[in-house]
């Protein structure tokens, strides 16, 4: 619709060159069209045009000092979305590739996925250029200390509450929390994924990924399936990866393959998940190591990769977890799948999918989960890290799992029922942008021009 394709248009002149952030609203505007033609009032409160600008960009130099004692310079971003439904919340990203664009294709999708689980929630999300690879424990407290030195000023547990993502884990939320602390003087619960001992929620580093395994547990019992006994593909081998082939096998899944940036390991019989944790927990160890012990499993270098394609796709398969990172499958992939009998792809990762893949899923009636749906488990549990520490209690994991089986149901439920609203039922891609758009849009509507 035209409106659309104006706001697509003035929204390239006005941030140019950012491809991803082009990527995540294209998908959501094109979805949300039946909404739009049927409610004036989203036109009239110019919702759209509101919606894809962020509230607050901020953007900062990160200056640290490695242990040559060399001054080292990196970029920081944080990127305050949207609060109609809460404070901003979203994760830091540290890692090479992190530039406007990705922050802000992740802050955008945060909104919608924040909405979707029903919790008071903005969406946000922040990091830097900088690459915790390789750098010592004494590099990183440094780089840290310096990104929060920045950072602390726009950040409070009602404000702004980020938490990790790729290249953030529990070390450096540490080192993070222990300077905004001292800056301010405060033991605020201003950033989730904190250890247990000082305010952190047990199941937080398990919730994406699990989260994600339940919501295809639902979308499959909907469509009269069963998740025991699938045999299923996962990408990743990080935190989300490898807690979703984690509760697939406790489900009784058989997950056989997971990659990583040298390529990707295939075995038929299922992954040996405490071996493949063994090896990524080694600095110099790569998956190809993981042959050693299992002579019957097969590893694909990435220079071995399809022509625009990723190997990890390539399997007979009942099941597919995209769990690295965005455009990771392709349509090249989106065919081998289809080809191979793939029933559904439930996204693990922020749009991992690219838009020609999507269409070729939809169009072969593959299940298709989007990450604002599949992958919501993580933010869902840091808002239980939130209400733990503005009530300085601590649940049990038994009782965080509970909680986030019930809040991964609705979102489930939240985009069937919209997408059925919309005659198109199934489609889960289209009933979760709507879903979500619909809550942030009318908050936005009623808190008045702001």
């Amino acid at each position: 619709m035209t409106y659309i394709h104006d706001t697509m248009t003035k929204l390239q002149q006005s941030s140019p060159a950012q491809t991803e952030f082009y990527q995540a609203v294209e998908e959501v505007l094109s979805s949300i069209a039946p909404i739009l033609e049927h409610n004036d009032r989203y036109h009239h409160h110019a919702i759209i045009e509101r919606m894809v600008e962020p509230e607050r960009q901020i953007m900062f130099r990160v200056a640290w000092v490695d242990d040559r004692g060399q001054v080292q310079v990196n970029k920081g971003y944080r990127v305050e979305f949207n609060s109609a439904l809460g404070p901003y919340k979203g994760g830091l990203r540290f890692h090479p590739s992190v530039n406007a664009s990705i922050i802000k294709f992740l802050g955008f999708e945060q909104v919608f996925k924040n909405a979707l689980t029903g919790l008071a929630l903005g969406g946000a999300k922040g990091g830097a250029n900088f690459d915790p690879k390789g750098k010592s424990d004494g590099e990183i407290m440094r780089f840290c200390q310096a990104y929060m030195n920045e950072l602390y000023r726009h950040i409070g547990p009602t404000t702004d509450v980020p938490a990790g993502d790729i290249g953030v884990g529990s070390r450096e939320i540490g080192y993070l929390f222990g300077q905004y602390k001292k800056l301010v003087n405060r033991f605020d619960g201003v950033l989730t994924g904190k250890k247990r001992d000082w305010g952190g929620s047990l199941m937080r580093t398990e919730a994406t990924g699990y989260g994600c395994v339940y919501l295809a547990q639902y979308m499959l019992e909907d469509n009269k399936e069963r998740l025991e006994g699938k045999v299923c593909l996962v990408s990743g081998a990080g935190n989300v990866a490898l807690h979703a082939i984690e509760k697939l096998q406790e489900l009784g899944a058989i997950p056989v393959t997971c990659s990583d940036s040298q390529g990707t390991l295939y075995h038929k019989d299922g992954i040996d998940l405490s071996c493949v944790r063994t090896l990524k927990a080694q600095p110099d160890a790569s998956l190809a190591d993981y042959l050693t012990t299992h002579s019957n499993a097969r590893f694909i270098p990435r220079d071995e990769y399809p022509a625009d394609g990723n190997a990890v796709w390539h399997f007979p398969a009942d099941l597919a977890f995209p769990c690295a990172t965005q455009n990771e499958l392709s349509a090249t992939d989106a065919k081998a799948l289809i080809n191979n009998g793939c029933k559904a792809v439930i996204e693990g990762a922020n749009m991992p999918c690219t838009k020609a893949a999507i269409e070729q899923l939809l169009k072969a009636k593959v299940l298709y989960a989007p990450g604002k749906a599949a992958n919501a488990g993580g933010v869902a549990t840091s808002q239980l890290e939130m209400a733990q520490n503005a009530s300085m209690q601590h649940w049990s994991f038994e009782e965080v799992d509970e909680r986030l089986k019930v809040i991964m149901c609705n979102i489930y439920q939240s985009a069937h029922n919209a997408a059925a609203e919309f005659d198109q039922p199934g489609n889960l891609m289209l009933g979760s942008n709507i879903a979500g758009f619909r809550r942030v849009a009318d908050a936005m509507i009623e808190q008045g021009v702001v």
